[in-house]
């Protein structure tokens, strides 16, 4: 490793919710960092995946979905956690879903209106794009919007194209030494990890069911004769969300535990006892002080 020419930096991704952040969060790092799934705003917390090789270090920023309408605290909070995160980037990655543009996506390309950074456009999930000679009027009118760097089409989920995309950001980083160990992928913690990966389950298996109050706080994480053992609180708004997340006669949640703990023990490589209660926290979602509580201070 030379330090003479190496280049490491950070790189924001930025775009409304569901475009597929987390996904090429994932794809680039080569692992899961992020959690992910259909439903948006799935990502509520700044996320760093690290990618290390010879000569480079990037730093990805994962952030959630920015959206002009805040009616709850919960909203703002999501907000304010991605708009921070592209403080002191040195390259944005503005993401869209496919060829489908929505106000969202104008409301996002405000927010980058003052950076001083290049912003490079990534048309994601082209793998998607039943009609292809839709694709270059899109980009065209993407390139109407602002001037990007550079306009990537790929698809995030097959990988298509991500050397191109990788090979765009290195011309903009800066030469400087890393920042992180060479074998640190994320600056977040494994009870973190297990907090995200819970909800990533219980997000999948809900679908549209429960609302966004609900939330995951890691109660106990101990390690007892190489076995981890997490004990997991799964809180909800209301007491009717409660037999929901539950299921009949419990069959949700045990789904919910054995897949969580399945992708423990790939993440963290050892054995893993995980236990899931439910309980009620009323209106935690609109409560800035709860939010605080249970995790979401923006750090």
């Amino acid at each position: 490793m030379s330090e003479n020419n190496f280049r490491c930096g950070f790189v924001a991704l930025v775009g409304r919710p569901n475009v597929g952040k987390s996904t090429l969060l994932n794809r680039l790092v080569g692992q899961k960092i992020s959690i992910t799934s259909r439903r948006p705003q799935t990502t509520r917390h700044r996320i760093l995946g690290i990618k290390t090789e010879s000569d480079y270090q990037i730093v990805f920023v994962d952030t959630p979905g920015l959206h002009a309408t805040q009616p709850r605290a919960m909203n703002r909070y999501l907000n304010r956690a991605a708009s921070d995160s592209l403080a002191g980037v040195d390259v944005v990655l503005f993401l869209t879903d496919g060829t489908r543009w929505q106000e969202d996506d104008d409301w996002v390309l405000q927010k980058l209106q003052n950076l001083s950074c290049p912003v490079i456009a990534v048309v994601n999930k082209v793998d998607r794009i039943a009609g292809k000679e839709t694709l270059l009027p899109f980009m065209q009118m993407l390139s109407g919007k602002r001037e990007f760097a550079e306009i990537i089409p790929l698809s995030a989920r097959t990988g298509d194209r991500l050397e191109a995309l990788e090979a765009a950001v290195l011309q903009h980083l800066p030469l400087s030494p890393p920042h992180y160990e060479e074998d640190q992928v994320t600056d977040r913690s494994q009870r973190f990890l297990a907090a995200e990966l819970v909800r990533e389950k219980l997000f999948r298996k809900l679908g549209e069911e429960i609302p966004y109050g609900l939330t995951v706080e890691i109660e106990s994480f101990k390690e007892e004769r190489n076995v981890l053992h997490i004990h997991a609180l799964v809180w909800v708004e209301k007491a009717s969300h409660k037999p929901i997340v539950i299921g009949h006669k419990g069959q949700l949640l045990k789904e919910v535990g054995r897949e969580a703990r399945e992708d423990m023990q790939q993440a963290f490589g050892q054995k893993v006892f995980l236990q899931l209660w439910v309980k009620v926290k009323e209106g935690w979602a609109d409560d800035e002080r709860a939010l605080q509580s249970l995790g979401y201070d923006e750090t």
